[in-house]
């Protein structure tokens, strides 16, 4: 048996009975050369880069792991006999070695004390602490009240906030360009981490539930956190043109500290402090 033209086979013939209607993904009609889905669609379906897929798809399989593997069966939608098969040929391939079970980099689940106490004594300044999958772990009191749209939700996330909450178009006034930068942030987080399951899994959500984001990450762009200008408009406080810096946390691999600061005598200055007297403030159920 010639294991590589059998996975090759198996792949194609899958992704083949699949519509991008039974996907879950946009059709914007035109014809398609071949039926079901295209490479491009099963790697987005399965937060991997096309190249990536392309390569599982010759046969290439030699050290992929387990949880690439199981992106690929819910991207294909496999029921349990085809996902067994799929396994089994790549066990073959591999001489008999099963799927590696790759073990992702340890995250953090909150922050130690010194980087919370640090946010803490940032009191005039918002700032919060994320990671690669824009998951945030971590906020000061002003950073909670400035994003509470954002982080109302347990196991908060950017990503999942602006492609999937619509009240992310108010609170980023400029929402298409933070759209374009959260989507590129994470293709790049998922080619350094090809293996990060949680992020496979929220590629994967946010292709299925989201246009804009599929949209997007069809683009191929890819980012890195950066400094620059942040436009918000608060509920309690209004517009706000605030500048975002961002550090490296190097004792804390794959976190970032993201602080935001208005200049001196302007406008979102003045609105910045009436926005942190209003977070101090007991709740009164009276509006500022």
């Amino acid at each position: 048996m010639d294991t590589p033209i059998e996975i090759r086979d198996f792949l194609v013939s899958r992704r083949s009975r699949l519509s991008p209607e039974q996907a879950g993904l946009p059709d914007f009609g035109g014809r398609r050369r071949a039926p079901g889905l295209r490479r491009e669609e099963v790697a987005l379906l399965a937060g991997l880069s096309v190249e990536y897929y392309l390569r599982l798809e010759r046969g290439r399989v030699g050290r992929v792991s387990e949880d690439v593997l199981n992106g690929l069966c819910r991207a294909l939608q496999l029921d349990d006999p085809d996902r067994n098969r799929l396994f089994e040929l790549v066990r073959i391939a591999n001489g008999g070695e099963p799927p590696r079970r790759r073990r992702p980099a340890p995250r953090p689940v909150g922050l130690r004390p010194p980087v919370q106490q640090l946010l803490d004594a940032m009191g005039d300044v918002p700032a919060l602490v994320q990671n690669g999958r824009l998951d945030v772990v971590g906020t000061n009191a002003l950073g909670a009240a400035l994003f509470s749209a954002a982080l109302e939700r347990p196991g908060p996330n950017l990503g999942r906030f602006v492609f999937l909450d619509e009240r992310s178009a108010v609170l980023f006034r400029d929402r298409d360009r933070i759209a374009r930068q959260c989507a590129a942030l994470l293709r790049a987080e998922a080619d350094r981490r090809p293996f990060d399951r949680s992020l496979t899994d929220l590629v994967g959500e946010l292709s299925t539930r989201s246009e804009c984001f599929r949209r997007t990450w069809a683009s191929r762009e890819v980012g890195e956190h950066t400094a620059g200008p942040t436009l918000l408009r608060h509920a309690v406080v209004g517009d706000l043109d605030l500048d975002r810096e961002v550090l490296e946390l190097t004792s804390d691999r794959g976190l970032l500290l993201a602080a935001y600061s208005a200049a001196p005598g302007s406008r979102s200055a003045e609105s910045l402090r009436l926005l942190a007297s209003w977070a101090a403030a007991p709740a009164s159920g009276e509006p500022l």
